[in-house]
């Protein structure tokens, strides 16, 4: 199983970008998905959660700025940045709690990260 990250990308404070992640390989069924950030120095924090029945939660810093979204159809799950700052520069990676067959169930995924740069 991979998960393909894309969509980071400098961007001007108070923009918008659209991560896109993709999952791959052997997969049974998706469960959670969800976005993580990392800045240098620091370690890795939730931004936001999915599941498959489309129950979202979100970091307090990202409430009503970002938007998490999935495509079960597609093993995908999107990630919108509105109204980005500064503070909001990091690498952000994508997570799946996978079942890659009917009787392995519940492994965390990680895809290698795409990096969001916001100037001022």
């Amino acid at each position: 199983v991979q998960l393909q990250a894309s969509g980071g990308g400098l961007v001007q404070a108070g923009g918008s970008l659209r991560l896109s992640c993709v999952a791959s390989g052997m997969i049974f069924r998706i469960n959670d998905m969800g976005w993580y950030l990392q800045t240098p120095g620091k370690q890795r924090e939730l931004v936001a959660t999915i599941t498959r029945d489309g129950t979202t939660s979100y970091a307090d810093s990202v409430k009503g700025r970002f938007t998490i979204s999935r495509d079960n159809a597609k093993n995908t799950v999107y990630l919108q940045l509105n109204s980005l700052k500064p503070e909001d520069t990091a690498v952000y990676y994508c997570n799946g709690n996978i079942d890659p067959t009917i009787v392995l169930r519940g492994i965390n995924y990680w895809g290698k990260g795409t990096l969001v740069t916001v100037s001022s």
